[in-house]
This record gives structure tokens, sequence and C-alpha cells, in this order.
């Protein structure tokens, strides 16, 4: 059996959702009225339930995200709408709360969300046999750590391909709730990383001002799709449930022709494509077109460069060429012909901030900007917002998704047969009772009748083939022609549907040890259901969720492999040969009254975040 390779889209809602699906996803996920972590990208049940229909017809699953912490007057409510989602036949949900895994549910199958910190292989193994069927792994892993799991684990693995990245391990981030009570955990984020800070060393001495310090660049790591296929990753993840359609789109069709060559290719004898239908687009797809931090391919090939976005936490979007001169009231920029009006410009100024202009005319070469500022010859410029690639793209037409046919018209004992056989095998007839009569010449019409059964319009369908096998040059009124193909592909949608089959697993109460015994707040446990799954787990002690138990001032905020040290190019390990002098710790990160301290725990190759009245000891460099 080949192994199904699948590209998962984020659906804000939907339009989106459909939108993703016709243009090659092989799953969707979504929020539901609650409980996912993006609190402003909920939907109705309703909605829901249509965007399940439209992608089951493609054979494309529905996954619902519920991954935020619940509190105990929450539970009951959860129960409730998880019944419902099963219910309207949605394929899984994404969660992070154990609380979960101790209701009375049905038997829907569930995912681990990478809020669930999925990032030791003996976790991971522990949620399998716990009854999880899938888990989303960490954003930090390498290729040869994902295939250690995966080893190990022998459970279903999805990677996060493009996007925007968290700095903070997932499900690990406080500095939201720290400061001012908005809890990422909850859906909530305040998004505190792409802030501008100041970056002050022990001496009190200001190493850097006002720069986006804590945010990095977005991740593509499309180019190691076949690698991390062979390293046991299934499920390819687009992140961006708050992103705008032209994004989704543009994202996924690029992923699926890019894994599709794979499929096709290299890959043929062991992977394929995981949904039905072929795609096809008005536009070429490329993620510098759409909302982009500049890219990194973050650890998947280790530490190699750095993967800070320090000047804007904002789209910087594609590269179009260095300003060649002002003159006037216009800019001539390299390949300044690409610039279209309406376009956003984006730039880097004096002051290292990012800065931007809009084209109102671009005519002979020359741009004309809404607001004339002065920029340094050389400078960088980038196109952020591309408005005639928006344009193609924005229009429902600009990716169109169809199912294969064959048809095949025959005769009958009293009249025709039309029958319909898709590329997964399923089949429709429709039988018309009608009276045999030559055509009036003698000639045959059947190049009319292929015409006509061609017609498959706005439906989901193309017949690829088509066949009329008369034993006499029958004559058949086009307008029966027409009533027969309508019905013929209505009713095969009906069929494909019907056929569809949802996985399902019943989850069985397990107790078989955690491989931890005492869990700290990074485990989020905010609830007495959670408490009692770890306990039977074989737990003994369990610290509460942060956001019940916060202490203001003292606390640790932030957990992540990214590292201010080794973006300063000071890190005693991997550039102990350019660091040169040590910088004085500890290190300050400032914004207005916010204050952090950074600790190195250089060991493990993790930075952590501390609120400004906590106490650590600063690690010495024991690595020279």
């Amino acid at each position: 059996m080949k192994k199904k390779i699948e590209i998962l889209a984020p659906a804000r809602d939907l339009i989106g959702g459909m939108a993703a699906i016709n243009s090659g996803a092989d799953a969707v996920y979504i929020g539901a009225p609650q409980f996912g972590a993006r609190s402003n990208a909920n939907n109705s049940i309703e909605d829901v339930a249509a965007l399940v229909q439209y992608a089951h017809l493609f054979n494309a699953q529905v996954f619902v995200v519920m991954n935020t912490i619940l509190y105990d007057n929450e539970l009951e409510t959860c129960r409730k709408m998880i019944w419902e989602l099963y219910d309207i036949g949605v394929d899984a949900l994404i969660i992070q709360d154990m609380a979960i895994m101790e209701m009375d549910l049905p038997p829907i199958v569930l995912h681990a969300s990478t809020q669930a910190n999925n990032r030791d292989a003996d976790k991971i193994k522990f949620l399998k046999d716990a009854g999880i069927k899938r888990v989303v792994l960490a954003r930090e892993l390498n290729l040869h750590q994902i295939k250690t799991i995966y080893d190990e684990a022998d459970v279903e693995l999805e990677f996060f391909v493009t996007g925007a990245l968290c700095v903070s391990f997932s499900g690990n981030c406080y500095m939201s709730v720290a400061n001012g009570e908005r809890s990422a955990n909850r859906g909530s984020c305040a998004q505190n990383c792409r802030l501008p800070y100041n970056l002050i060393d022990g001496n009190g001495e200001t190493l850097i001002r006002n720069s986006h310090l804590l945010s990095i660049k977005d991740l593509d790591i499309s180019d190691q799709i076949p690698n991390l296929i062979e390293a046991g990753i299934v499920s390819f993840k687009i992140e961006g449930r708050l992103k705008d359609v032209v994004y989704v789109k543009n994202n996924v069709s690029y992923l699926r022709q890019k894994l599709d060559s794979y499929l096709e290719g290299a890959g043929s004898d062991k992977y394929m494509k995981a949904s039905s239908g072929t795609c096809t687009y008005t536009f070429d797809s490329s993620l510098s077109r759409t909302f982009n931090r500049g890219y990194t391919d973050y650890f998947v090939n280790e530490r190699h460069s750095s993967i800070g976005s320090w000047e804007s936490p904002k789209s910087k979007g594609q590269y179009i060429g260095k300003l060649i001169r002002t003159v006037g009231n216009a800019y001539e920029i390299e390949n300044g012909e690409l610039l279209n009006n309406g376009d956003g410009l984006c730039f880097i100024n004096e002051n290292n901030e990012a800065d931007g202009i809009y084209v109102n005319k671009a005519e002979n070469g020359k741009i004309y900007p809404n607001v004339l500022k002065e920029v340094k010859d050389g400078t960088f410029i980038y196109r952020n917002n591309d408005a005639a690639f928006i344009k193609i793209v924005e229009r429902e037409d600009s990716a169109v998704r169809k199912l294969s046919t064959t048809l095949l018209l025959t005769e009958t004992a009293t009249g025709f047969e039309l029958i319909a056989t898709d590329e997964d095998g399923n089949v429709s007839t429709v039988s018309l009772e009608h009276a045999k009569e030559q055509t009036k010449t003698g000639e045959s019409i059947e190049e009319n009748i292929k015409t006509q059964l061609a017609k498959t319009g706005f439906t989901p369908y193309t017949a690829d083939e088509i066949n009329v096998m008369f034993s006499q040059n029958w004559f058949l009124p086009i307008s029966k022609i027409n009533e027969m193909r309508r019905t013929v592909y209505d009713q095969l949608t009906e069929i494909r549907l019907a056929n569809y089959k949802r996985e399902e697993h019943q989850l069985v109460k397990t107790s078989h040890p955690y491989p931890e015994t005492k869990l700290d707040f990074m485990y989020n446990v905010s609830n007495k259901t959670a408490r009692k799954f770890y306990e039977r787990h074989g737990v003994t002690e369990i610290e509460k969720a942060f956001e019940l138990q916060w202490d203001p001032g003292k606390s640790r905020v932030m957990t992540t492999k990214y590292c201010i040290k080794y973006e300063l190019k000071k890190c005693p390990i991997h550039q102990k040969d350019i660091a040169g002098v040590k910088v004085k710790e500890p290190l300050v990160l400032k914004q207005g009254e916010l204050e952090y301290k950074l600790k190195f725990n250089c060991k493990p190759c993790e930075m952590e975040i501390w609120e400004k009245d906590a106490e650590f000891e600063i690690e010495e460099d024991h690595f020279h």
C-alpha cells in the first residue's frame, strides 16, 4: 500500500476553507465556535458542516482545532460541542488539553496539537498509546530528531512547512498573560514577541536600540519535503488561520505543485496523493508574493544561520531591486518595470526601521509614490502588496479543482442510459425512457451528443472520455442529453458523499506510565479532569497552569531555541571562532515599562525569558 502524503491548509472561515480545497489542499483545519487557539477565527457549526460536505466530495478531510487549555466550567460545553462536530462529519480534532481524553466522547479521531509540547519521542509514544492518532510536531525539531521520533513512537506525524513561526516553544509562551492577562493558551496571544525592544547588557549599556529582537522570519522548508517524507512526515501544515484567502491560495498551490512533482517522480513507487481531483491555476504561485517576513528553514537542518527579522514584524514581501536614484517626485528602481499602480513597497530606513510607500503611478520605469520619502540610493526595495497578483488570485476561478470522469451513453430496450464513472471508481447511472427514432438525415449525431455531454460547466467534474455506443444513428433532443448529463452528475455527487469513509477511533481509558512523575506549570494543567488523567498515568506532583498561579514579576515567560547571543554572533559554542569579547550578562530586553532578563542554557541550546525581578544563576561558558 502506498503511503498518503497530505497538504494541510488553514481556513479562517468557510470561504477560506473552500478556496484551500480548490487550490489543492488534501485537508483543512478550522476553528469551531469556541476553544480554538485563534479566538478571532471562530466559526459556526453550520459553516463547519458546509465545509465538511465540500471537502468530502474531493476525499479531503476537515480537522477542527480545539487546542486551548480548558477551565473546569468549560468542560461540559466542550464535550457537547465535540459530539456536534462528530455528528456533522468532522474527520478529527486537534487538541492540547488532556481533559478531552477523559470525556465521554464519540469515536472521533484525535490529533495532539503542537501546543501539547511534542518534542520528545517518549512523550509522543505515550500519547500514541493513550489513543492519539496523529501528533503535530514542535517546529524546533531537526530531521534527525523527527526520524528518531518516527522510529520510536510509530504514530502519524504532521509538521509545519510554511508560515509564521512562534519564537517560543508552542504552548509555553506566557508573555501575553504576564503583560496584561491575555493568554496565548486561551487563544488571545498579544504578540509581545513582535514588539521593538532595547537590548541592555549587565553593565547597563544599551547594545541595540528599538529593534524587533524577538521577531523571527517566517518558515519555508518546502525544498525539504522529500527528506521530511523519508523521515516520517505524512502531513505538511501551512500556518495561517488569520491570513487572507490570497495567502492561502498562493501557499497551497505552490506546495501542491511542489509535492505533486515529487509524488509523480522520485516518490511515485512509495507515496501517493491523499485526496482526489486535479487543480488548474490562472496564476504562478510564489511564496514571496504574499505575506512573509523573509524566510528561514529554522532548525530542520540544524542551527546554521540567522533567523531573526529584527527590522520589522511586518511582511517584507518580494525583493524587487535597489533604488537607483530619486528624480524629481519619482524613484528609479532596478526592475521597476515589475511594479504596478497600487503596489505597496517596503524598505529599511536610516533608523533601521521598516518604512513603506504606495505606488500611485508606475510609468516609463519611474515610480511615483503617494508620499515622496527620502530613501538612500542603493536601498533594497521590496514589494509587500502586489496589487496585480492579488487581483488575479482573489478571483474565484483562479484555482479550480475538478474530478475526472468518463461518460458512456448507450441504448436500452426502452430508451437510453448514461453512465458516469469517476477517477475513484464511483459509478452513477441514469436511464431515460424515450422512443427510438433515426436521425432525419440518417447521419450520426455522435459528435453533437459528445459536445453536449462535455459541457460540465460549474460542476466539480470534467468529462475526459466520452463514448456513444448506438446500434443505429438514433436521434436524441439536446434538452434530453443535457438533462441526463445534469442528473448523472448530481447523482454522482450524492454517491461520492455516501461512499466517503471517515476513519473512526473510540478512546479506551489507559493507565500506562507517563514519562515524568512531576509536572511543572509548563504542562498547562488547568482543570481537575486533566489532573485526573495524569494522576491515573502515574504522575504524583502537578503544578497548576501559569494562568491560574502566576506570580507577577518573577516568572519564566518563555523558553525558545532562538538565541539572541547567536544572532549577535556571540555564541560560545557555534561561533567561538568569531565570538570575540563575551557580553556582560544578564542581558535585558526593555520596552517602555516592560523589562525581561535573558537566561542562556547552552547544554540544551535554549534561551529563557524571565520577568525583571526573577533571580537565577548565570551559566558560565565552560565550553571553550
